[in-house]
């Protein structure tokens, strides 16, 4: 089947003073082109997904690259064969990558590495090296030597870092190389850490997913596969489909051992979640499953299914 939808994964970091302000203009140009997804505004800039017709898409991404300082928007490309979303949101947040710490502007990120010299630099042994992402997308690939925070979402990383720094020693002045899934967290991490007097900070330019692109895997540090926010759920070299699925419990991703386990439970729960559940919670996700089925066997998706479950988690 041909691949004729455009996909857009875009954000960049820039001063919105009253971002409330952009959202009627833009959420009413994705709708007039017919352009679906998830875009996140705030003081701090944009953040989102997008999809349509390849011109629909660039006649929103063109509209984007006129808002102050957006004429390098970041934006990854890929395709689908049908449309991923069910319908467009632009919603008003506090940040577009949640930290919650007061003062960071990641417009003063540290130095962008790009995934043809990341290799050596890693294998620096005076370079730290810190995966950004949360526990249960390290827990599926990393970089060889790479510290976890072993966060459960992005807004723990402050402390954690804190906590880490301190093990260093008061004057410690580290080198530090970080990465996440396609570079939006870093940008605001690594700008954390200068903030917090960090001198020598990288990161990976366009993320572990530039890197995956880029780098052939007979030279390859990356360990795994890559946990992705949409329905591939998981990638490999070449950004090719990963081994993994998802669990519609709690969003984590599954491995052929987890889906063979008795406490998987398709659409219900994982072995990550099975003993977190309550049983008013299992019937409910157990009642989604069944209308996810039935539409299914109609031919039709079950609106609000895989894409409210990964928005949701990417929030």
């Amino acid at each position: 089947m041909t691949q004729n939808i455009c996909v857009a994964a875009l954000y960049r970091f820039a001063a919105f003073p009253d971002p409330a302000a952009l959202r009627d203009p833009l959420l009413a140009l994705c709708k007039d082109q017919g352009v679906k997804g998830t875009l996140l505004l705030a003081t701090e800039g944009i953040n989102g997904t997008i999809a349509g017709a390849a011109t629909a898409v660039e006649a929103v991404l063109d509209h984007l690259r006129t808002l102050p300082d957006c004429a390098a928007l970041e934006v990854k490309y890929s395709s689908a064969d049908t449309m991923p979303f069910h319908r467009m949101k632009v919603r008003i947040k506090r940040e577009i990558v949640t930290m919650g710490v007061e003062g960071v502007d990641a417009r003063d990120p540290g130095r962008y590495v790009a995934p043809t010299e990341w290799n050596a630099l890693i294998s620096d042994p005076d370079v730290i090296v810190i995966d950004t992402r949360n526990d249960y997308e390290v827990g599926i690939g990393s970089f060889q030597g790479a510290i976890n925070p072993a966060t459960t979402h992005f807004g723990e990383f402050p402390g954690w870092f804190r906590d880490y720094r301190a093990t260093l020693g008061e004057d410690a002045q580290p080198r530090i190389a970080m990465f996440c899934t396609g570079g939006i967290r870093c940008e605001k991490a690594t700008a954390f850490l200068k903030a917090e007097g960090i001198v020598d900070v990288s990161h990976l330019k366009g993320g572990i997913l530039a890197y995956l692109e880029q780098m052939p895997s007979a030279e390859s540090l990356w360990e795994g596969e890559c946990f992705v926010f949409d329905e591939r759920v998981a990638v490999g070299h070449g950004v090719a489909q990963g081994s993994y699925m998802l669990c519609r419990g709690c969003r984590a991703p599954v491995s052929a051992t987890d889906a063979a386990s008795p406490l998987y439970v398709e659409g219900v729960s994982c072995p990550a979640c099975a003993g977190s559940r309550d049983a008013q919670q299992r019937a409910r996700y157990a009642e989604r499953q069944k209308q996810v089925e039935l539409a299914e066997a109609r031919g039709e998706t079950h609106i609000g299914d895989a894409e409210t479950a990964l928005a949701d988690q990417k929030s």
